[in-house]
Protein backbone atom coordinates (compact mmCIF):
# COMPACT_ATOMS: atom_id res chain seq x y z
CA UNK A 1 0.00 0.00 0.00
CA UNK A 2 2.79 2.38 0.94
CA UNK A 3 4.69 1.49 -2.23
CA UNK A 4 1.60 2.23 -4.31
CA UNK A 5 1.18 5.60 -2.63
CA UNK A 6 4.83 6.44 -3.21
CA UNK A 7 4.55 5.34 -6.84
CA UNK A 8 1.45 7.48 -7.36
CA UNK A 9 3.14 10.47 -5.73
CA UNK A 10 6.21 10.01 -7.92
CA UNK A 11 4.12 9.83 -11.09
CA UNK A 12 2.17 12.92 -10.03
CA UNK A 13 5.39 14.86 -9.39
CA UNK A 14 6.79 13.77 -12.76
CA UNK A 15 3.64 14.90 -14.59
CA UNK A 16 3.70 18.24 -12.76
CA UNK A 17 7.35 18.75 -13.68
CA UNK A 18 6.64 17.92 -17.32
CA UNK A 19 3.67 20.29 -17.35
CA UNK A 20 5.77 23.08 -15.85
CA UNK A 21 8.61 22.40 -18.28
CA UNK A 22 6.24 22.63 -21.22
CA UNK A 23 4.50 25.71 -19.90
CA UNK A 24 7.58 27.87 -19.49
CA UNK A 25 8.92 27.51 -23.05
CA UNK A 26 5.47 28.23 -24.44
CA UNK A 27 5.30 31.40 -22.39
CA UNK A 28 8.76 32.38 -23.55
CA UNK A 29 7.77 31.85 -27.18
CA UNK A 30 4.62 33.91 -26.66
CA UNK A 31 6.61 36.75 -25.12
CA UNK A 32 9.12 36.66 -27.99
CA UNK A 33 6.32 36.70 -30.58
CA UNK A 34 4.63 39.65 -28.87
CA UNK A 35 7.89 41.60 -28.69
CA UNK A 36 8.51 41.22 -32.43
CA UNK A 37 4.90 41.90 -33.49
CA UNK A 38 4.34 44.86 -35.85
CA UNK A 39 2.59 47.85 -34.25
CA UNK A 40 0.31 50.46 -35.82
CA UNK A 41 -1.20 53.53 -34.14
CA UNK A 42 -4.05 55.14 -36.08
CA UNK A 43 -4.18 58.85 -35.18
CA UNK A 44 -7.49 60.44 -36.14
CA UNK A 45 -8.31 64.15 -36.25
CA UNK A 46 -11.57 64.77 -34.36
CA UNK A 47 -11.43 68.58 -34.50
CA UNK A 48 -14.51 70.67 -35.19
CA UNK A 49 -13.82 70.91 -38.93
CA UNK A 50 -14.48 67.16 -39.27
CA UNK A 51 -18.21 68.00 -39.20
CA UNK A 52 -17.95 69.37 -42.76
CA UNK A 53 -20.09 67.34 -45.19
CA UNK A 54 -18.00 67.09 -48.35
CA UNK A 55 -17.01 63.42 -48.66
CA UNK A 56 -19.51 61.40 -50.69
CA UNK A 57 -22.41 63.39 -49.24
CA UNK A 58 -21.50 62.71 -45.61
CA UNK A 59 -19.36 64.37 -42.97
CA UNK A 60 -15.63 63.79 -42.85
CA UNK A 61 -16.06 62.17 -39.45
CA UNK A 62 -18.67 59.72 -40.76
CA UNK A 63 -16.40 58.82 -43.68
CA UNK A 64 -13.49 58.24 -41.29
CA UNK A 65 -15.63 56.03 -39.02
CA UNK A 66 -16.82 53.96 -41.96
CA UNK A 67 -13.26 53.55 -43.21
CA UNK A 68 -12.03 52.60 -39.73
CA UNK A 69 -14.64 49.86 -39.42
CA UNK A 70 -13.49 48.36 -42.72
CA UNK A 71 -9.88 48.60 -41.64
CA UNK A 72 -10.55 46.94 -38.30
CA UNK A 73 -12.26 44.02 -40.07
CA UNK A 74 -9.28 43.56 -42.41
CA UNK A 75 -6.41 44.04 -39.91
CA UNK A 76 -4.07 41.00 -39.91
CA UNK A 77 -4.08 38.96 -36.70
CA UNK A 78 -0.35 39.50 -36.11
CA UNK A 79 -0.63 43.31 -36.09
CA UNK A 80 -0.97 45.09 -32.77
CA UNK A 81 -3.20 48.09 -33.43
CA UNK A 82 -4.14 51.15 -31.43
CA UNK A 83 -6.20 54.31 -31.98
CA UNK A 84 -5.32 57.81 -30.75
CA UNK A 85 -7.43 60.95 -31.13
CA UNK A 86 -6.61 64.63 -31.35
CA UNK A 87 -9.16 67.37 -30.64
CA UNK A 88 -11.80 64.93 -29.40
CA UNK A 89 -12.76 66.26 -25.96
CA UNK A 90 -12.25 70.01 -25.47
CA UNK A 91 -14.72 72.33 -27.26
CA UNK A 92 -13.59 75.60 -25.66
CA UNK A 93 -11.45 78.52 -26.81
CA UNK A 94 -8.53 78.19 -24.40
CA UNK A 95 -5.61 77.44 -26.68
CA UNK A 96 -3.36 75.99 -23.96
CA UNK A 97 -6.03 73.46 -22.99
CA UNK A 98 -6.99 72.68 -26.58
CA UNK A 99 -3.39 71.92 -27.52
CA UNK A 100 -3.25 69.17 -24.87
CA UNK A 101 -6.34 67.48 -26.27
CA UNK A 102 -5.02 64.11 -27.39
CA UNK A 103 -5.99 60.77 -25.89
CA UNK A 104 -5.50 57.07 -26.46
CA UNK A 105 -8.89 55.77 -27.58
CA UNK A 106 -7.79 52.15 -27.93
CA UNK A 107 -4.48 50.90 -26.49
CA UNK A 108 -1.92 49.42 -28.89
CA UNK A 109 -2.10 45.66 -28.52
CA UNK A 110 -3.90 42.55 -29.77
CA UNK A 111 -7.02 43.73 -31.58
CA UNK A 112 -10.51 43.19 -30.19
CA UNK A 113 -12.54 44.29 -33.21
CA UNK A 114 -15.83 44.73 -31.34
CA UNK A 115 -14.26 46.83 -28.59
CA UNK A 116 -12.34 48.97 -31.10
CA UNK A 117 -15.44 49.61 -33.25
CA UNK A 118 -17.44 50.57 -30.17
CA UNK A 119 -14.75 53.10 -29.22
CA UNK A 120 -14.71 54.60 -32.72
CA UNK A 121 -18.51 54.94 -32.74
CA UNK A 122 -18.34 57.33 -29.76
CA UNK A 123 -16.27 59.96 -31.59
CA UNK A 124 -17.78 63.39 -32.28
CA UNK A 125 -15.99 66.36 -33.90
CA UNK A 126 -15.10 68.72 -31.07
CA UNK A 127 -12.02 70.88 -30.74
CA UNK A 128 -8.54 71.87 -31.84
CA UNK A 129 -5.92 70.22 -34.11
CA UNK A 130 -2.87 69.46 -31.93
CA UNK A 131 -0.98 67.31 -34.47
CA UNK A 132 2.46 67.86 -32.91
CA UNK A 133 1.46 66.79 -29.37
CA UNK A 134 -0.50 63.83 -30.77
CA UNK A 135 2.54 62.55 -32.71
CA UNK A 136 4.71 62.77 -29.60
CA UNK A 137 2.17 60.76 -27.62
CA UNK A 138 1.70 58.26 -30.46
CA UNK A 139 5.45 57.61 -30.55
CA UNK A 140 5.17 56.75 -26.86
CA UNK A 141 2.22 54.44 -27.59
CA UNK A 142 4.50 52.37 -29.85
CA UNK A 143 7.48 52.28 -27.49
CA UNK A 144 9.11 48.91 -26.90
CA UNK A 145 9.36 45.77 -28.98
CA UNK A 146 11.50 44.94 -31.99
CA UNK A 147 8.85 44.78 -34.70
CA UNK A 148 8.01 47.49 -37.23
CA UNK A 149 6.29 50.62 -35.91
CA UNK A 150 3.97 52.82 -37.96
CA UNK A 151 1.80 55.86 -37.24
CA UNK A 152 -1.03 56.58 -39.69
CA UNK A 153 -2.22 60.18 -39.26
CA UNK A 154 -5.58 61.17 -40.77
CA UNK A 155 -6.38 64.88 -40.71
CA UNK A 156 -8.40 67.52 -42.55
CA UNK A 157 -6.42 70.60 -41.52
CA UNK A 158 -3.17 72.14 -40.36
CA UNK A 159 -1.85 71.96 -36.84
CA UNK A 160 -3.27 74.76 -34.65
CA UNK A 161 -0.75 74.47 -31.84
CA UNK A 162 2.42 76.17 -33.15
CA UNK A 163 5.20 76.83 -32.19
CA UNK A 164 5.36 73.04 -31.63
CA UNK A 165 5.91 72.41 -35.35
CA UNK A 166 4.73 68.90 -36.38
CA UNK A 167 7.56 68.71 -38.95
CA UNK A 168 10.13 69.32 -36.22
CA UNK A 169 8.41 66.74 -34.03
CA UNK A 170 8.61 64.17 -36.86
CA UNK A 171 12.31 64.95 -37.41
CA UNK A 172 13.01 64.54 -33.69
CA UNK A 173 11.21 61.17 -33.75
CA UNK A 174 13.25 60.08 -36.76
CA UNK A 175 16.49 61.28 -35.15
CA UNK A 176 15.96 58.88 -32.25
CA UNK A 177 16.58 56.00 -34.65
CA UNK A 178 13.70 53.85 -33.38
CA UNK A 179 12.60 52.83 -36.87
CA UNK A 180 9.20 54.51 -36.65
CA UNK A 181 7.46 55.54 -39.88
CA UNK A 182 4.69 58.16 -40.08
CA UNK A 183 2.25 58.03 -43.00
CA UNK A 184 -0.22 60.89 -43.45
CA UNK A 185 -3.58 61.14 -45.20
CA UNK A 186 -5.25 64.46 -45.96
CA UNK A 187 -9.02 64.67 -46.34
CA UNK A 188 -9.05 68.09 -48.02
CA UNK A 189 -7.12 69.21 -51.15
CA UNK A 190 -5.54 72.13 -49.29
CA UNK A 191 -2.07 73.34 -50.31
CA UNK A 192 -0.87 74.38 -46.83
CA UNK A 193 -2.15 71.18 -45.23
CA UNK A 194 -0.55 69.09 -47.99
CA UNK A 195 2.83 70.75 -47.38
CA UNK A 196 2.66 70.12 -43.67
CA UNK A 197 1.50 66.51 -43.92
CA UNK A 198 4.06 65.82 -46.66
CA UNK A 199 6.81 67.25 -44.49
CA UNK A 200 5.78 65.02 -41.56
CA UNK A 201 5.79 61.91 -43.73
CA UNK A 202 9.07 62.69 -45.52
CA UNK A 203 10.90 63.23 -42.21
CA UNK A 204 10.40 59.56 -41.29
CA UNK A 205 10.42 57.94 -44.74
CA UNK A 206 6.63 57.70 -44.86
CA UNK A 207 4.09 58.65 -47.50
CA UNK A 208 1.48 61.37 -47.93
CA UNK A 209 -1.80 60.71 -49.73
CA UNK A 210 -4.73 63.01 -50.48
CA UNK A 211 -8.08 61.20 -50.28
CA UNK A 212 -11.50 62.59 -51.18
CA UNK A 213 -13.68 59.46 -51.08
CA UNK A 214 -14.54 56.96 -48.34
CA UNK A 215 -13.42 53.98 -50.40
CA UNK A 216 -10.05 55.57 -51.09
CA UNK A 217 -9.53 56.25 -47.39
CA UNK A 218 -10.32 52.66 -46.36
CA UNK A 219 -8.15 51.19 -49.12
CA UNK A 220 -5.15 53.36 -48.29
CA UNK A 221 -5.28 52.76 -44.54
CA UNK A 222 -5.61 49.02 -45.19
CA UNK A 223 -2.52 49.15 -47.41
CA UNK A 224 -0.52 50.91 -44.71
CA UNK A 225 -1.63 48.50 -41.98
CA UNK A 226 -0.79 45.53 -44.21
CA UNK A 227 2.59 47.09 -44.99
CA UNK A 228 3.37 47.13 -41.28
CA UNK A 229 2.96 43.35 -41.24
CA UNK A 230 5.47 42.86 -44.06
CA UNK A 231 8.95 41.78 -42.96
CA UNK A 232 11.27 44.77 -42.92
CA UNK A 233 14.91 45.40 -42.21
CA UNK A 234 15.18 48.00 -39.49
CA UNK A 235 18.24 50.23 -39.91
CA UNK A 236 20.70 50.22 -37.02
CA UNK A 237 21.27 53.69 -35.58
CA UNK A 238 24.93 54.71 -35.65
CA UNK A 239 26.94 57.90 -35.09
CA UNK A 240 29.49 58.74 -37.75
CA UNK A 241 32.58 60.60 -36.59
CA UNK A 242 34.36 63.73 -37.75
CA UNK A 243 37.45 61.73 -38.78
CA UNK A 244 38.35 58.19 -39.77
CA UNK A 245 40.39 57.63 -36.61
CA UNK A 246 37.31 58.18 -34.45
CA UNK A 247 34.81 56.44 -36.75
CA UNK A 248 32.75 53.39 -35.71
CA UNK A 249 33.57 50.06 -37.37
CA UNK A 250 30.57 48.69 -39.26
CA UNK A 251 29.75 45.16 -40.40
CA UNK A 252 27.50 44.29 -43.33
CA UNK A 253 24.07 45.78 -42.72
CA UNK A 254 21.77 48.78 -43.01
CA UNK A 255 22.54 51.85 -40.89
CA UNK A 256 20.90 55.20 -40.23
CA UNK A 257 22.50 58.44 -39.12
CA UNK A 258 21.99 62.23 -39.30
CA UNK A 259 24.09 64.71 -41.25
CA UNK A 260 23.89 68.50 -41.13
CA UNK A 261 24.40 70.86 -44.09
CA UNK A 262 27.88 70.55 -45.58
CA UNK A 263 28.94 68.09 -42.89
CA UNK A 264 31.21 65.06 -43.34
CA UNK A 265 30.59 61.76 -41.56
CA UNK A 266 33.17 58.94 -41.32
CA UNK A 267 32.74 55.18 -40.88
CA UNK A 268 35.18 52.24 -40.97
CA UNK A 269 34.79 48.84 -42.64
CA UNK A 270 37.26 45.91 -42.52
CA UNK A 271 37.80 44.20 -45.88
CA UNK A 272 39.76 40.93 -46.04
CA UNK A 273 41.84 39.84 -49.06
CA UNK A 274 39.56 38.33 -51.69
CA UNK A 275 36.53 40.28 -50.50
CA UNK A 276 34.65 43.16 -52.12
CA UNK A 277 33.15 46.15 -50.32
CA UNK A 278 29.87 47.45 -51.71
CA UNK A 279 28.50 50.58 -50.10
CA UNK A 280 25.69 52.99 -50.91
CA UNK A 281 24.31 56.05 -49.19
CA UNK A 282 21.11 58.10 -49.41
CA UNK A 283 20.59 61.53 -47.87
CA UNK A 284 17.03 62.87 -47.69
CA UNK A 285 16.17 66.55 -48.03
CA UNK A 286 13.48 66.57 -45.35
CA UNK A 287 13.16 70.37 -45.26
CA UNK A 288 13.22 73.33 -47.64
CA UNK A 289 16.50 73.32 -49.61
CA UNK A 290 18.21 75.32 -52.32
CA UNK A 291 17.76 73.49 -55.65
CA UNK A 292 21.39 72.54 -56.44
CA UNK A 293 23.00 69.94 -54.18
CA UNK A 294 25.11 66.80 -54.21
CA UNK A 295 26.21 63.78 -52.19
CA UNK A 296 29.71 62.28 -52.24
CA UNK A 297 30.72 58.85 -50.91
CA UNK A 298 34.47 58.09 -50.80
CA UNK A 299 36.46 55.00 -49.83
CA UNK A 300 39.79 56.11 -48.34
CA UNK A 301 42.74 54.29 -46.76
CA UNK A 302 43.61 54.98 -43.13
CA UNK A 303 46.53 57.05 -44.47
CA UNK A 304 44.20 59.34 -46.42
CA UNK A 305 44.65 58.00 -49.97
CA UNK A 306 41.40 57.92 -51.91
CA UNK A 307 40.59 54.48 -53.37
CA UNK A 308 37.30 55.03 -55.17
CA UNK A 309 34.36 57.40 -55.03
CA UNK A 310 30.70 57.68 -55.94
CA UNK A 311 28.82 60.94 -56.36
CA UNK A 312 25.38 62.21 -57.25
CA UNK A 313 23.96 65.67 -57.94
CA UNK A 314 20.42 67.01 -57.82
CA UNK A 315 18.49 70.10 -58.82
CA UNK A 316 15.48 69.91 -56.53
CA UNK A 317 13.43 67.49 -58.60
CA UNK A 318 13.89 64.72 -56.04
CA UNK A 319 13.89 64.64 -52.26
CA UNK A 320 16.67 62.03 -51.93
CA UNK A 321 20.22 61.97 -53.33
CA UNK A 322 21.86 58.54 -53.54
CA UNK A 323 25.20 57.16 -54.69
CA UNK A 324 27.38 54.10 -54.18
CA UNK A 325 30.76 52.48 -54.77
CA UNK A 326 32.54 49.12 -55.02
CA UNK A 327 36.02 48.24 -53.85
CA UNK A 328 37.42 44.73 -54.51
CA UNK A 329 40.52 43.78 -52.52
CA UNK A 330 42.92 41.44 -54.32
CA UNK A 331 43.32 37.95 -52.89
CA UNK A 332 46.48 36.95 -51.09
CA UNK A 333 48.51 33.74 -50.95
CA UNK A 334 49.05 34.37 -47.26
CA UNK A 335 46.20 32.78 -45.32
CA UNK A 336 47.02 35.00 -42.35
CA UNK A 337 46.99 38.25 -44.31
CA UNK A 338 45.25 40.94 -42.23
CA UNK A 339 42.09 42.74 -43.26
CA UNK A 340 42.36 46.26 -44.64
CA UNK A 341 40.50 49.02 -42.83
CA UNK A 342 38.63 51.14 -45.36
CA UNK A 343 37.32 54.53 -44.30
CA UNK A 344 33.98 55.61 -45.79
CA UNK A 345 33.39 59.38 -45.90
CA UNK A 346 29.93 60.81 -46.63
CA UNK A 347 29.79 64.49 -47.61
CA UNK A 348 26.84 66.58 -48.79
CA UNK A 349 26.48 69.98 -50.39
CA UNK A 350 22.91 70.69 -49.32
CA UNK A 351 22.19 74.27 -48.31
CA UNK A 352 19.13 76.07 -47.06
CA UNK A 353 17.80 79.59 -46.69
CA UNK A 354 18.33 81.50 -43.43
CA UNK A 355 15.90 80.41 -40.74
CA UNK A 356 15.81 76.73 -41.76
CA UNK A 357 16.95 74.64 -38.82
CA UNK A 358 20.15 72.65 -39.28
CA UNK A 359 19.46 70.29 -36.39
CA UNK A 360 18.64 67.50 -36.25
CA UNK A 361 20.61 66.73 -39.39
CA UNK A 362 19.10 65.25 -42.53
CA UNK A 363 18.30 61.51 -42.52
CA UNK A 364 21.22 59.46 -43.84
CA UNK A 365 20.89 55.79 -44.72
CA UNK A 366 24.06 53.77 -45.33
CA UNK A 367 24.18 50.23 -46.72
CA UNK A 368 27.35 48.21 -46.22
CA UNK A 369 27.88 44.81 -47.82
CA UNK A 370 31.16 42.87 -47.70
CA UNK A 371 31.03 39.84 -50.01
CA UNK A 372 33.40 37.36 -51.62
CA UNK A 373 35.16 39.17 -54.47
CA UNK A 374 35.45 38.04 -58.09
CA UNK A 375 38.36 35.88 -59.21
CA UNK A 376 40.22 38.88 -60.65
CA UNK A 377 39.62 41.30 -57.84
CA UNK A 378 42.56 43.54 -58.77
CA UNK A 379 40.90 44.57 -62.04
CA UNK A 380 37.21 43.76 -61.66
CA UNK A 381 36.09 46.88 -63.50
CA UNK A 382 37.86 45.85 -66.70
CA UNK A 383 36.21 42.44 -66.76
CA UNK A 384 33.27 42.19 -69.14
CA UNK A 385 32.17 45.67 -70.22
CA UNK A 386 33.09 47.47 -67.00
CA UNK A 387 35.46 49.91 -68.71
CA UNK A 388 34.14 49.41 -72.22
CA UNK A 389 37.30 47.71 -73.65
CA UNK A 390 35.49 44.61 -74.83
CA UNK A 391 32.71 46.64 -76.36
CA UNK A 392 35.17 49.00 -78.03
CA UNK A 393 37.18 46.11 -79.48
CA UNK A 394 34.01 44.47 -80.75
CA UNK A 395 32.87 47.70 -82.42
CA UNK A 396 36.30 48.19 -84.06
CA UNK A 397 36.24 44.65 -85.43
CA UNK A 398 32.72 45.03 -86.77
CA UNK A 399 33.65 48.37 -88.35
CA UNK A 400 36.74 46.87 -89.98
CA UNK A 401 34.84 43.91 -91.44
CA UNK A 402 32.03 46.18 -92.63
CA UNK A 403 34.58 48.43 -94.35
CA UNK A 404 36.22 45.48 -96.13
CA UNK A 405 32.88 44.11 -97.33
CA UNK A 406 31.68 47.53 -98.46
CA UNK A 407 34.93 48.17 -100.34
CA UNK A 408 34.75 44.80 -102.06
CA UNK A 409 31.12 45.40 -103.10
CA UNK A 410 31.96 48.87 -104.39
CA UNK A 411 34.83 47.58 -106.54
CA UNK A 412 32.66 44.77 -107.85
CA UNK A 413 29.90 47.19 -108.86
CA UNK A 414 32.42 49.48 -110.62
CA UNK A 415 33.86 46.51 -112.49
CA UNK A 416 30.43 45.40 -113.62
CA UNK A 417 29.57 48.97 -114.70
CA UNK A 418 32.74 49.24 -116.81
CA UNK A 419 32.08 45.86 -118.41
CA UNK A 420 28.61 46.96 -119.43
Amino acid sequence: MIRRQRLAAGVGALLAALAAGLAFPAGAVADETTASAPKVDLVIDVSGSMRTRDIDGQSRMSAAKQAFNEVLDATPEEVQLGIRTLGATYPGDDRQTGCKDTAQLYKVGPLDRTEAKTAVATLNPTGWTPIGPALLKAAGDLDGGTGSKRIVLISDGEDTCAPLDPCEVARDIAAKGIGLTIDTLGLVPNVKMRRQLSCIAEATGGTYTSVEHTGELADKVNQLVDRAADPVVTPVATDGASSCAKAPTLNSGLYTDREEFGQQRWYRVDVKPGQELRASVSVAADRSMHPDYGVLLRAVTVHGREIVRGEAAGNGRTDVASTGLRYPKADSDDENAPAETVCLAVTNSFSAAPGVKATPGMPLELTVDVVDGPSQADDVASFGLGRGWWLLGLLVLIGFLAGVVWGWLSRWRVAVWRTN
